[in-house]
């Protein structure tokens, strides 16, 4: 009986039969199906998937004519994470000249708004030197991090220890109160930093803290969007459905909590993100078959009620990608084709 080679959820190499192939393949499709309440990957679909996973090939590739934008986060600490000390500048160029990026994204090291508004003004120097030396789209990026405003680092009471206690409406004032912060920070940094010539910002990781940090965001990118119309938005979700932390929160009359990419991007939409990244969560004890038929289920049902361009989150731990720092590239060229593929993505 043939064996396939494939790998786990967390990247740990293993063997299957066909028949496990498909099965896996199945049950990862109808799964995602039975949580978000969408259909799941019709025959054509799970075929295709199985002959991906069926090549013996250790890299696989998109078909000619079907190629994508890639665009990236926080690529002036990626490089670094390799023991490599070069500058910021120094790294979007590596991205785009040696690696192919279609857009750049400059960054801070502590990845969140908050932080990066005090030393905004250093950032502003950076982002134009960097313009000057490169030729792709250049964003700037951070997340929304609701949590940066709980005590003790930030200003608001700790939802996370009011909870315990009981007290659930004085936990969701907090969480109000913190979302009120957020906005300030993030439109602020928004602001300087197209102001000073980048090309878009991107809002990353959204919803990390549940749906008070998804509120945030899409009210800051409302506000930016009613000062700039034509500034580019890019907004990558953290997880594969909103987590309801305050649990109450609507936008444009819509609850936030439970809502899953097909659902969420339409609120993107409509506060005026350009570019939406969907996040589906790897299963660490589920094979790869299963998580990216599970994965792609979620983004191909994004994409089709999608009026912007999608770019799903692929990459340590989402979009059917092993939790793993550095990724295999037989699992994350194989999870690329088949999103890329069967989803009819604008990017990655």
């Amino acid at each position: 009986m043939k064996k396939i080679q494939t790998r786990m959820g967390d990247g740990f190499r293993i063997e299957m039969t066909e028949a496990e192939l498909m099965q896996d393949i199945e049950a990862g499709t109808e799964d995602a199906a039975e949580r978000a309440k969408i259909s799941p990957l019709g025959d054509a679909e799970i075929q295709h998937l199985f002959e991906i996973f069926e090549r013996p090939d250790k890299i696989v590739g998109v078909e000619t004519g079907k190629e994508v934008c890639m665009s990236y986060d926080g690529l002036a600490s990626k490089i670094k994470r390799a023991h490599i000390i070069i500058s910021k500048i120094q790294s979007l160029q590596i991205f785009e000249r040696a690696l192919g990026a279609d857009t750049l994204e400059l960054t801070h090291i502590d990845y969140s708004f908050k932080p990066v508004k005090p030393i905004v003004v250093f950032e502003k120097p950076i982002l134009e030197q960097a313009l000057l030396v490169t030729v792709a789209p250049l964003f700037y990026g951070a997340m929304p991090n609701l949590g940066l405003y709980s005590r003790p680092d930030g200003p608001c009471p700790n939802p996370a220890d009011l909870l315990p206690l009981g007290k659930i409406e004085e936990a969701r004032e907090a969480y109000l109160e913190a979302i009120e912060y957020a906005i300030q920070d993030m439109v602020y940094v928004g602001t300087e930093m197209y102001e000073s010539g980048a090309d878009g910002i991107n809002f990353d990781t959204v919803g990390a803290a549940g749906d008070a940090d998804f509120l945030a965001a899409l009210k800051a990118v409302e506000i930016l969007k009613q000062k700039y119309p034509d500034m580019g938005i890019e907004m990558g979700m953290a997880g594969e459905f909103v987590l309801g932390m305050h649990g109450g929160l609507t936008y444009d009359g819509v609850r936030l909590a439970g809502l899953y990419p097909h659902q969420a991007v339409k609120l993107a939409e409509k506060a005026g993100v350009t570019i939406f990244g969907p996040a589906v969560n790897i299963i660490t004890n589920q094979s790869l078959p299963f998580n990216i038929a599970r994965s792609v289920t979620f983004t191909k049902a994004c994409s089709e009620v999608s009026n912007i361009p999608i770019h799903a989150n692929l990459g340590m731990g989402v979009g059917g990608v092993p939790l793993s720092l550095t990724p295999p590239v037989d699992a994350l060229s194989r999870a690329s084709k088949a999103h890329v593929e069967i989803c009819r993505l604008d990017g990655l």
